[in-house]
Parts: C-alpha cells; sequence; structure tokens
C-alpha cells in the first residue's frame, strides 16, 4: 500500500536534516520547552504535558513534511509493531482488565478497495457489538502514533469491559498522507472506509466515528458528506443515524487569527507555521476546494462559511456530538464555532462541548503516548459509553 512506504531521503537532504537538527534543534527545542512550561506555570496549570507538547511543536516546526515522514514509521508499520508490544506487556500484568485487552488484541487489516487505504483493527472485530471508526490526526502528514493506538484501547475497547455481553472494536483508518495526496483525497477514502463499514453488518446505531486535529476535519468532512455527497466521493445513504462522532481539537479553519490564536501562540504544540505549513499541504492548487468555498460547499474547512447552514438536517446523520477543546490551544475557538453553528442548527442533536482548562492541543493523544488514564480519556470513555449505551 502506497501509505506504507517509508519516505526516503536522497543524500543532500540527510546531510541537510542532519546540520539543521545539529545547529537549530538545540536551541529550538530549549527555547520551545523553556516558552511552553514556563506560561503553563505561570497560568497556574500542571506542567506534565506540556513539555511533550513542546516537543512535538518543534518537531512540527523544524522538520518539512518529507523529513518528518523520514524519521517516523508508516501507519501501517506503526499498527504492526503496537499490536503485539502491547499485548505482550498486558500478558504480563495480572490485573484483570489487562488480560481483558490482551485477549482482544490482534493484528487484523481490512483493504480498502483504493489500495491504499485500510481499516487497521484494535480489538475483537469478530465479536463486536459497536464500532468505533478513528481518523487519526497529524496535519495529513504525519502518520498514525502509538498513542493514537493507546487511546482506542483505553477509551473505547476497554469501555465495554463494564457492559456485560457488550463488544467494542476500533477501525483505524489508513490513508494516505500529503504528499502525495491533497484534499479531497482522504475524505475520499474516509468514506470509503465506511461504506465498508456499513456493508459488512455494522448498523449505524452502533457506529461512532472520529478523530483528532486533522482526524476532526476528516470527520466534520464525512459528516458534511453524508449530507451534501460529494461528486468524487462514494454515496452513503444511512438507514438509522450514527450513534455518535466526536472531534477532539478539531482544525475546522484555514484561516489564521483569533482571540485563541493570540492568547496560546506560545504555550501550544502548534503555531502559525505549522497550520499554515498543513494548510498549504493539503489545499495549496487545489482548485475544486477555492471553488467550493465560493459555492458555500464546505467539506473541507466548515467554519469557513455559514456552518450552520452547512450542518443542518445533521440530526438525521448523527444523534450526538462531541467537541473537546483544550483552553490553552490555538484552534480553541474554531472548534467552539463548529459545537455551537451544529447546536443552534440542530435542537434535536445532543451537542457536548467541552473546554478543558488545564489542556492545549490533543492532550487525550498525549495520554495515550504516557499510557496514562489522564481526564482527557476519562471523559472521552464516558461519552462513548453513553452515545452506545445511553
Amino acid at each position: 500500500m502506497a501509505s506504507a512506504t517509508a519516505t526516503s531521503l536522497s543524500l543532500t537532504e540527510k546531510l541537510a536534516l542532519i546540520l539543521r537538527l545539529a545547529f537549530l534543534g538545540p536551541p529550538q527545542l530549549l527555547l520551545e520547552v523553556t516558552r511552553c512550561v514556563t506560561l503553563a506555570a505561570v497560568r497556574g496549570i500542571p506542567v506534565r504535558h506540556y513539555v511533550h507538547s513542546a516537543f512535538n511543536r518543534f518537531a512540527l516546526g523544524i522538520l518539512s513534511t518529507r523529513q518528518l515522514q523520514f524519521m517516523t514509521a508508516p501507519t501501517a508499520t506503526v499498527y504492526e509493531r503496537w499490536i503485539p508490544s502491547r499485548k505482550a506487556l498486558a500478558l504480563k500484568s495480572p490485573s484483570p482488565l489487562a488480560q481483558y485487552a490482551a485477549a482482544r488484541l490482534h493484528h487484523t487489516v481490512d483493504p480498502l478497495p483504493d489500495g491504499a487505504s485500510a481499516l487497521l483493527w484494535v480489538g475483537d472485530r469478530k465479536n463486536a457489538t459497536k464500532v468505533v471508526f478513528f481518523l487519526h490526526g497529524g496535519g495529513y502528514a504525519a502518520p498514525l502514533l502509538p498513542g493514537h493506538l493507546e487511546w482506542c484501547l483505553r477509551a473505547y475497547v476497554l469501555a465495554a469491559a463494564s457492559h456485560a455481553g457488550e463488544e467494542v472494536a476500533v477501525a483505524v483508518l489508513q490513508y494516505t498522507l500529503c504528499p502525495p495526496a491533497q484534499y479531497p483525497s482522504q475524505l475520499k477514502q474516509a468514506v470509503a472506509g465506511l461504506a465498508h463499514l456499513l456493508k459488512s453488518g455494522v448498523r449505524p446505531r452502533d457506529l461512532v466515528i472520529g478523530g483528532d486535529s486533522a482526524g476532526g476535519n476528516l470527520t466534520a468532512a464525512v459528516l458534511g458528506h453524508l449530507l451534501h455527497p460529494h461528486p468524487e466521493a462514494v454515496r452513503v445513504t444511512l438507514s438509522e443515524p450514527l450513534a455518535g462522532a466526536f472531534l477532539v481539537s478539531p482544525w475546522v479553519s484555514a484561516k489564521e487569527g483569533g482571540k485563541s490564536f493570540e492568547d496560546n501562540l506560545y504555550i501550544d504544540m502548534l503555531s502559525p507555521t505549522i497550520t499554515r505549513k498543513t494548510a498549504a499541504g493539503l489545499l495549496a492548487g487545489v482548485r475544486s476546494y477555492e471553488v467550493e468555498l465560493g459555492e458555500g460547499k464546505l467539506w473541507a474547512m466548515p467554519v469557513d462559511g455559514d456552518a450552520e447552514a452547512w450542518f443542518a438536517g445533521l440530526d438525521k446523520v448523527v444523534n450526538t456530538v462531541y467537541v473537546t477543546v483544550g483552553e490553552q490551544e490555538m484552534l480553541l475557538d474554531q472548534g467552539v464555532e463548529l459545537a455551537e453553528a451544529i447546536r443552534r442548527g440542530n435542537p434535536a442533536v445532543g451537542v457536548r462541548l467541552e473546554r478543558a482548562k488545564d489542556e492545549a492541543h490533543d492532550f487525550i493523544l498525549l495520554e495515550g503516548a504516557a499510557q496514562i488514564d489522564g481526564d482527557a480519556m476519562a471523559r472521552m470513555k464516558a461519552w462513548v459509553s453513553v452515545a452506545f449505551w445511553g
């Protein structure tokens, strides 16, 4: 599969990368960590995850997309390594919950029709009574991370442990990154993944869709497609609404500026440079996006137009929507605007908006990376339990 192929650099590119990391890296990393941790301390919030957040900001800022992909394993490889490693870790623990997890960690992949995307399963797919369709973040440029898979295990698969006779499995979408893919490639792959799940017998009432950051963007795009079919993606007709949709720190506007951009400029994982680079990678030169935006078609960036009108009728698509953002993140205003637009236009949809005081961008991912059940993980687990079982 294309997205499973590691990125290679020429000798010149490798030398440039080494020089960049050797000479620019140390002072830049020190600056980012010092700035993030100091601001967190000044604001009276725990600093633990801000060290990790600062490192991510450093890496996303100093590396080009090709360099970032060269230094990280492809999505398929991350999954292939994580399953046996995490299973072995669980088997070492005498905890009943750890044994429950170990019994549900098997390498299972469903290829999708385009040959470049696939569903990577976490949990017992064969016996699942509920399914989460997970769209990972990373600015459409970074692959799946182990923290994403840990999040899927802790928040979703283990959520069923306290519900007798229930099983939750997570279908993680492996999609093609930028470059070479640009909008609407990932939307087409996500819709194909959804269609595959429905065709395999998963009922909409037993299905939740969601993701973080760019995965939140992709979630919004899929919801938009279910209301207004994109001409390049397969049409999907639901027999009933989906159980729920979640968007964690969603990136839903290509515009810069605003209060949260200014207030959280130096404490967040993201920066204007990073969001600008991400938007260019996904949308630069894509004529169809510019035409769509002018026509009020908001699959790509719903908050850049009339999101309330765009998502009108969402009650026919999904029962409940969960948007969670951090008070310390630059994308705070975007997430709030999206949630409020959906709420205004859809009184019948249960919209839950959470603004976490101590969090910056995508802290549930950082909790997953640290293998802890933090506040963000607990909130997600509680929400999905209500979405599935009331």
